[in-house]
């Protein structure tokens, strides 16, 4: 096996090396939960390349949204370089699930845009996981919902080597049930053709465009090629391959047909049991869609909504868990859960919000009771196929905390800057005290934050400031998406001093120029006051050596003193740090260009990675085509901006102005 390096001109700093070695230690020595407790800008992301680097297992890295997963995608990527590293999220550019919504007689049918690019990534990790145990998957909660099962999509492959007598007629009804195509004009991925004694196949999964020739001297296997589809040229010969599957879900025929007799009994004891209960419309509804199911499976061995029927296929039995991702892992493997605190209650989300909408299908006689068991995971079911877990986050929650055998601390930042100091004021005069406090950032040539509950009173805070001669601007979910990227970039060039805001954690990320945090209402109750929203929101100061956080509020709420605590906690061991190593934080002195031209390239080059997989899907002279792709980016564009991701909006936004002028539109 190929050993994972990291490949970085880094080394640990800080407290990096310990957390390293402590978790490593725990995770060798059998420890199944543990928690890395680390602040941000600590380099978590660096702790956990140097982890898998020391432990030598497969890699499952679960994050909580697409955009995320591909930052840690690309950051894991340049990491590893010599090793496997793949990518793993939902295939789905647009999805729309079957549902009946009862109160109004209401079928709505699935209604689906299947990205086939990141389909081939996901073909290509469960094809690394086969063949080698130097991977690295970067997913997202995607990895828990059913898959193909591993056993049949490893025993479907087909084997060829030098030497060996290859009945060309019989390969190709192989490569057919591998869900392969035949074209004899053009090859593309998933495709192969024959041409006299020369075969070429194109797996679905390959990193480059790359595919295999086959040789033949009458039935004889004399060559085997890979070689470049663009240019043909040849890339390697070997004395062997093998083909995998071009989709997940792909079983025998004899299975398929054992599986239709399953659905067939199933279907038939449902019919009885709604004319039992007098459910004529229900029982003819079942029957009359499951039939004509049965006879596409049969002859032409897939039918629309074939999911449903996952449970009867694989021979599962009612209630048994699918196979999905982590099935297609060794035993031995590490899981890395980024965000935990966020990651792990989605994970848990899952089943309840998928099994309610099926609910009504199979009760108005949509689906069969077993379309239940085409599920994802239930938290228990994956906490049983976990190995070893490491939840990595800021704020860890009592649950994580509870479960972990050790709670790794990484709170030093390699910059040395500290946590901020955090003070508690009456609500009573905080207007006179925020105007106070921002005059004086303001003489510093420093930037604020105030944070309120209710866009009316980020709104009246903006203009009742104004009236002050301020220069100040708010940002809330009604302000244009591009209009919100300008007043960030205002904030950081001086042209507005206070920003004001009802969530500003996604904002507020590297800006070392504000130094004071106003926060209204803080011991209100619920989830913008809650003790991690309070922590994360403390966080944003952490940039400044200068950084003060002040909460007004009329009492202390058990949020508040937690996340004081905390904060308190962090701030006194990088003191001990700093003055143990003669550290003296400072202010990162970064030009303010130099800060936004960082964040542009790093949002156009994630911009870059999504549009060039789907322009290798896509012919830019073809005005379908074009209008396809350009409705995509501008999907794309949106849910960054709603995720407040609007650094790699625009970035997107430019990307669909370049091919418009271009292409046209």
């Amino acid at each position: 096996m190929r050993k994972f390096e990291v490949v970085s001109p880094y080394e640990p700093s800080g407290d990096q090396g310990q957390a390293i070695e402590k978790l490593s230690e725990g995770f060798l020595r059998g420890d199944r939960f543990q928690t890395l407790k680390g602040v941000t800008g600590s380099g978590k992301t660096f702790t956990m390349a140097k982890i898998i680097e020391k432990v030598q297992r497969p890699t499952l890295i679960i994050s909580h949204n697409k955009t995320l997963s591909a930052q840690l995608y690309r950051e894991f990527k340049q990491f590893f370089p010599n090793n496997a590293v793949e990518y793993f999220v939902s295939y789905y550019d647009y999805y729309q699930p079957e549902a009946y919504v009862a109160a109004r007689d209401l079928y709505i049918e699935k209604d689906c845009d299947i990205n086939k690019e990141i389909d081939q990534l996901r073909l290509k990790a469960t094809y690394s996981l086969m063949e080698r145990r130097d991977v690295i998957v970067v997913a997202t909660v995607s990895c828990i919902y059913g898959l193909g099962m591993p056993d049949v999509y490893k025993g479907m492959r087909v084997h060829v080597e030098n030497g060996q007598t290859l009945d060309t007629k019989k390969f190709a009804d192989q490569l057919i049930s591998l869900q392969y195509s035949r074209n004899d004009d053009v090859l593309e991925r998933g495709n192969f053709r024959i041409k006299g004694d020369v075969i070429e196949v194109f797996p679905p999964y390959m990193e480059t465009d790359e595919a295999y020739r086959i040789e033949l001297d009458w039935d004889e296997v004399v060559k085997i090629c890979r070689f470049d589809v663009m240019n043909r040229n040849v890339t390697g010969e070997l004395d062997e391959t093998v083909f995998y599957p071009a989709k997940h879900f792909v079983v025998p025929r004899d299975t398929l047909i054992s599986a239709c007799d399953r659905i067939q009994k199933e279907m038939e004891e449902r019919v009885e049991e709604f004319q039992r209960e007098g459910k004529i419309i229900e029982a003819d509804r079942l029957k009359t869609r499951t039939t004509y199911d049965i006879e596409m499976l049969k002859e032409m061995g897939t039918c629309p909504g074939i999911e449903n029927y996952s449970g009867p296929i694989s021979g599962r039995s009612r209630g048994e868990p699918p196979a999905t991702l982590l099935h297609y892992f060794p035993d031995d493997f590490l899981c890395l859960i980024d965000e935990a605190h966020v990651t792990v209650p989605q994970i848990g989300a899952m089943y309840e919000g998928d099994r309610s909408r099926k609910q009504n299908l199979i009760n108005f006689g949509f689906r069969l009771p077993s379309a239940f068991d085409n599920r994802p995971l239930k938290k228990a079911e994956f906490d049983a196929k976990m190995n070893q877990i490491i939840y990595v986050t800021a704020t860890p929650r009592p649950e994580e905390v509870k479960q972990s055998t050790q709670v790794v601390e990484q709170i030093i930042r390699p910059t040395g800057l500290l946590d901020p100091i955090v003070e508690v004021r009456p609500s009573e005069g905080q207007m006179e005290d925020i105007y106070k406090e921002v005059k004086d950032r303001i003489e510093k040539n420093e930037r604020s934050l105030i944070l309120t509950l209710t866009k009316k009173m980020a709104e009246d805070l903006t203009d009742y400031l104004t009236e002050l001669k301020l220069k100040v601007k708010y940002i809330h979910s009604e302000i244009d998406t591009f209009e919100r990227v300008e007043i960030l970039k205002s904030l950081r060039t001086g042209e507005i001093d206070v920003l004001i805001g009802i969530n500003l954690l996604r904002e507020g990320i590297d800006l070392p120029e504000v130094s004071f945090i106003a926060l209204l209402d803080a011991d209100k109750i619920g989830f913008l006051r809650s003790e991690t929203s309070l922590i994360q929101i403390i966080g944003r100061a952490a940039r400044n050596a200068e950084g003060r956080v002040v909460m007004y509020a009329d009492h202390m709420s058990p949020a508040m003193e937690a996340a004081i605590k905390e904060t308190k906690h962090r701030r006194e061991v990088q003191e001990a740090y700093n003055k143990e190593h003669g550290i003296t934080p400072t202010t990162v002195k970064k030009a303010i260009s130099d800060i936004l031209e960082h964040q542009k390239e790093e949002a156009q080059d994630t911009a870059a990675i999504d549009l060039e997989v789907l322009k290798k899907g896509a012919n830019l002279f073809k005005a379908s085509d074009r209008k396809k792709l350009i409705k995509r980016l501008t999907e794309e564009m949106s849910a960054c901006a709603e995720r407040m991701e609007y650094e790699q909006a625009a970035a997107l936004r430019d990307q669909i102005r370049d091919i418009e002028n271009t292409y046209g539109k």
